[in-house]
C-alpha cells in the first residue's frame, strides 16, 4: 500500500495525491512522479496553485522522454465523474489537451534539454500562472505533500478512495479553467523561449539558488528584450566551450632533478644517506639533515577575482546592451573554465550589489533581466569601485581584475581610474555610436581595451565575428576596431 492507512484520510495527503485520479499520464517509475511533487512545492512558492494532477501531467510530457511514460488515465474516468459530478466531456477535453501538448514541437525540444526541476518549475509557472489566477475555488487541502517516493509507489489502486477523501471542487474548477483556456495554454507552450533554457543548460544557470533566481528566470521568459541577448550568447558560446589544451600549474614534481634539498620524498633520497647506521639515519631524518634530490616544479599562479562592471544606463539600450551582456556572459564562462573566480555588478548612477558565479554557475537570469533606471554618474560609481577594491585588498588575497563593458562616452576622472589601476588590472570594452570616436583621457591607464563601432553592432554576422575575435584575443594593450 503506497499511502499508509493512517494517512489515507488526512486531507494534507489525500487531497493532493488523490488529484492524481484525474491524471492522464502514467510514468513507468515513481521517481518521475516524485519530480512533480518538487515542481508543486516550487510553484506554490511562486504563487501558482493548481492541482497536483495538472502539474504532474504537463510537467512530465515536457520533461521526460516518451519511453519513460505513456498517455492514459491513471484511474477509470467513470470514477472521476461519479466523485465530482462533472460532465465526462471535461475529462475528455483535458486528456485531449495534454495529448496536444505532448505532441507539440516545443515538447519534443524541451525533452531533449533534460531540464532541472528548478527550471521546470519556472516553465510550468509560465504556462499555468494565468490559469491559476482564474480559479475561483480555494483548495480545501494543502496543495503540496512531503517529498516521499514511497507514497507514489503503486498508488493507482488507491486513487478512487483518495479521490473521495476530500471535496474536489478546487480540482474540477481548475480543470474547467484549463480546458476553457485550451488555445491560450497551447499558444503559451508553442511560444516558450526554449533558447533561454538551452542557455541555462550550457552555462549551469542559477535557478537552483532559490525562489528569487526562479523569479528572475520567470521574468526573462516573459521579456522580449532578453531574446536578443540569448540568441547572441548562443551564437558565440560554442567557440568558448571548445576544449582547448592549456598548461596547468601544479605543486607536484615535474621535469628532472635540479639540486639537493632537506625535504623530499623517499624516491628522491640520496643513496649515500643509506650508508649511515640505523640510529644515526633516524636522528638525521628527525633533525631534517637527510639530503634529497630536488626536482624542478611548476610554480602556482596566484588566484584572481574578475569583477565584471556592466553599464546599465539609458545609453546602453538595444544593440549595445545585447553586445555587452552577451560578451560578459561568454567572457565569464571562458574564465570559469580556466578556474578563475568571477563576480558581476551593474552600474548606472550607482553601483549595484555584486552577484558572484558559484560552483561554476553564472547568474544568467539576473544578467538577462536586470534593468537600470537611475541615470548616469560615472565619477561616483568608479570612486565606489576604488573604495571596494581598497577594502577587499585587506582581506582578500586574490588578485583583482576589472572588466568594464560600456559605451564610448564613459567619462571617468583620470585620477580615479589611476587609483583603480594601482589596485587592479583594468580592461574596457567600448561601444561607439553611429558617428563618433573614442576620446577618453584614461585609455593609456588601461591594461587592455577594445572598441566596437556601430557597423559591427548593426549586422548580426559582423557582431558575432567581432565577438569571437575579442574572445580569442590575448596579450597586453590592444585596440580592436570593426
Amino acid at each position: 500500500m503506497a499511502v499508509p492507512r493512517e494517512l489515507a484520510n488526512d486531507p494534507a495527503v489525500a487531497g493532493p495525491l488523490g488529484s492524481l485520479g484525474f491524471s492522464v499520464v502514467r510514468p513507468h517509475t515513481p521517481t518521475l512522479a516524485l519530480r512533480a511533487l518538487r515542481w508543486q512545492r516550487d510553484l506554490e512558492r511562486l504563487g501558482v496553485r493548481v492541482p497536483l494532477a495538472v502539474v504532474h501531467d504537463v510537467g512530465l510530457v515536457l520533461a521526460c522522454p516518451n519511453e519513460q511514460l505513456e498517455l492514459g488515465p491513471r484511474a477509470q474516468p467513470e470514477v472521476a465523474v461519479e466523485v465530482t459530478g462533472a460532465p465526462p466531456a471535461l475529462f475528455v477535453g483535458y486528456r485531449q489537451m495534454i495529448e496536444e501538448i505532448a505532441g507539440s514541437e516545443t515538447a519534443r525540444r524541451a525533452r531533449s534539454l533534460r531540464m532541472t526541476d528548478d527550471i521546470m518549475a519556472v516553465l510550468l509557472a509560465r504556462i499555468l500562472g494565468t490559469v491559476a489566477q482564474r480559479i475561483r475555488i480555494a483548495p480545501p487541502y494543502p496543495v503540496s505533500v512531503p517529498l516521499e517516493a514511497s507514497l507514489l509507489d503503486g498508488i493507482d489502486p488507491q486513487l478512487p478512495a483518495l479521490l473521495r477523501a476530500v471535496s474536489r471542487g478546487f480540482d474540477v474548477d481548475a480543470l474547467t479553467r484549463l480546458t476553457e483556456a485550451r488555445l491560450y495554454v497551447l499558444t503559451l507552450v508553442d511560444a516558450l523561449d526554449l533558447d533561454t533554457l538551452q542557455l541555462f543548460g550550457m552555462l549551469g544557470g542559477d535557478a537552483g539558488q532559490g525562489a528569487l533566481a526562479q523569479v528572475d528566470l520567470l521574468g526573462v521568459l516573459g521579456a522580449p528584450e532578453a531574446n536578443d541577448v540569448v540568441d547572441f550568447s548562443l551564437e558565440i558560446l560554442p567557440s568558448v566551450l571548445e576544449s582547448k589544451a592549456r598548461p596547468g600549474a601544479s605543486t607536484h614534481a615535474a621535469f628532472g632533478y635540479s639540486g639537493l634539498a632537506r625535504k623530499g620524498s623517499i624516491d628522491g633520497l640520496v643513496l649515500t644517506e643509506l650508508a649511515w647506521d640505523q640510529d644515526e639515519l633516524m636522528r638525521r631524518m628527525a633533525d631534517d639533515e637527510v639530503l634529497y634530490y630536488a626536482r624542478e616544479q611548476a610554480h602556482d599562479e596566484a588566484r584572481r577575482i574578475h569583477h565584471f562592471l556592466i553599464d546599465a544606463s539609458a545609453s546602453m539600450r538595444g544593440e549595445r546592451a545585447t553586445f555587452a551582456r552577451g560578451m560578459a556572459i561568454a567572457s565569464a564562462k571562458k574564465l570559469l573554465l580556466s578556474g578563475e573566480d568571477v563576480t558581476f555588478r551593474f552600474f548606472d548612477s550607482r553601483l549595484y550589489e555584486p552577484h558572484a558565479a558559484r560552483a561554476g554557475q553564472l547568474p544568467v537570469a539576473y544578467l538577462l533581466s536586470f534593468r537600470g533606471e537611475r541615470g548616469r554618474n560615472p565619477s561616483r560609481v568608479f570612486a565606489e569601485v576604488e573604495r571596494t577594491l581598497a577594502l577587499a585588498s585587506t582581506r582578500d588575497p586574490r588578485e583583482p581584475v576589472v572588466h568594464i563593458f560600456t559605451h564610448g562616452a564613459l567619462y571617468v576622472p583620470r585620477d580615479v581610474m589611476a587609483a583603480i589601476g594601482r589596485r587592479a588590472k583594468v580592461s574596457g570594452l567600448f561601444m561607439l555610436p553611429s558617428a563618433g570616436e573614442l576620446d577618453l583621457d584614461y585609455l593609456d591607464l588601461l591594461d587592455a581595451h577594445w572598441v566596437v563601432d556601430h557597423s559591427a553592432l548593426a549586422s548580426r554576422s559582423a557582431r558575432a565575428k567581432e565577438a569571437r575575435r575579442i574572445l580569442g584575443s590575448d596579450g597586453p594593450k590592444r585596440e580592436a576596431t570593426a
